[in-house]
């Protein structure tokens, strides 16, 4: 497999402008000066993904609590994300990075092992981000089944 870009912890988090389910703009600066969740997953719909963000939509309080927000990015247009927020009631924000820009640059989009076979597309990747937009967390090749639980139990005190 090719080298790719992978973030580590003290990194800034690379700054992003995209369209939510609705239609609004969000950015990363958005969030300056709270604790946010940043997660990347490959498709609203299907069956592992909607298991992930049913979790953290269920986790949304916990989270809230403890101090952060919650973003999730796939490369699905506003409307499929819209669709799916509300078949699911997402209660965060779903943004759209249809041309995996924001997913490279994260690293969450490149080369992976899919059931043996080395495939490109969206690696299942989560990001704790502090106030000051600094990485510090980074955890890719995530599970969908059971990774918001482990999230909770890591969570910096």
């Amino acid at each position: 497999m090719t080298e790719q870009k992978r973030l580590s912890p003290g990194d800034q988090a690379p700054a992003f402008t995209l369209t939510d389910s609705a239609g609004e703009t969000v950015s990363l600066s958005d969030y300056r000066g709270r604790s946010v969740v940043v997660y990347f997953y490959p498709a609203a719909g299907t069956p592992g993904c909607t298991k992930q963000a049913c979790d953290f939509r269920d986790s949304i309080g916990e989270l809230a609590a403890a101090g952060y927000d919650v973003v999730g990015i796939s490369p699905d247009k506003p409307e499929k994300l819209a669709r799916f927020a509300a078949d699911e009631g997402v209660n965060f924000p779903l943004l759209s990075d249809p041309d995996r820009t924001v997913l490279a640059e994260w690293g969450a989009y490149g080369e992976k092992q899919n059931y043996g076979r080395t495939v490109t597309g969206v690696i299942r990747s989560t990001f704790l981000v502090d106030p000051e937009g600094r990485i510090a967390k980074a955890m890719y090749n995530v599970r969908a089944t059971g990774h918001v639980a482990k999230l909770l139990r890591e969570l910096p005190a």
